[in-house]
C-alpha cells in the first residue's frame, strides 16, 4: 500500500505550469514539523495535477497550512553534465485548505521572471525551519 498523508506549511507560494495537450501541473515543498517539543522540520516536495494545481494556486500561498493525500513517487533524471539526479516526491491526490495565506502579487510577478531549475533539496545538514 502506498499511502502519505502530511501537515504542513507551503514554503513558498505554488506556480502554475501548463503543459502539453493542455495539462496543468503544480509542485511545492511543505515543511512538516517534526514533533511538538523542536523547531525541527522535514522539506518535502509535492506534486499536483489537473484541475486539483488550479485551485491550490488560487487559495495558496507561501505559509498557507495544508493538509495533503497521495502517493509516494520516485523518479530520475538526467542534469547537465550526465550526473543522474533522483527525485522521491508525494503525488498529491486530495489537499485541505487548513489556513490560506494570501498570495502576493509583487512575489507572484517576481517568481514569473525567474527561469527556476529543478527542485533540489538543501544542502546543509539542518534540518531548521527558516525563520
Amino acid at each position: 500500500m502506498n499511502t502519505v498523508s502530511l501537515i504542513g506549511r507551503m514554503t513558498k507560494a505554488p506556480q502554475l505550469k501548463y503543459l502539453t495537450e493542455g495539462r496543468l501541473q503544480t509542485s511545492f515543498v511543505i515543511a512538516v514539523s517534526k514533533g511538538y517539543k523542536t523547531d525541527e522540520a522535514d522539506f518535502v516536495l509535492c506534486t499536483i495535477w489537473g484541475k486539483l494545481a488550479e485551485t491550490t494556486v488560487k487559495y495558496c500561498g507561501k505559509g498557507s497550512l495544508v493538509g495533503i493525500t497521495g502517493r509516494l513517487n520516485t523518479r530520475s533524471y538526467e542534469k547537465g553534465e550526465g550526473t543522474r539526479v533522483f527525485v522521491t516526491e508525494v503525488v498529491v491526490e486530495d489537499i485541505r485548505f487548513l489556513v490560506t495565506k494570501k498570495r502576493d502579487d509583487h512575489e507572484d510577478n517576481q517568481e514569473q521572471k525567474k527561469v527556476e531549475a529543478d527542485f533540489e533539496f538543501p544542502t546543509s545538514q539542518s534540518n531548521q525551519l527558516p525563520v
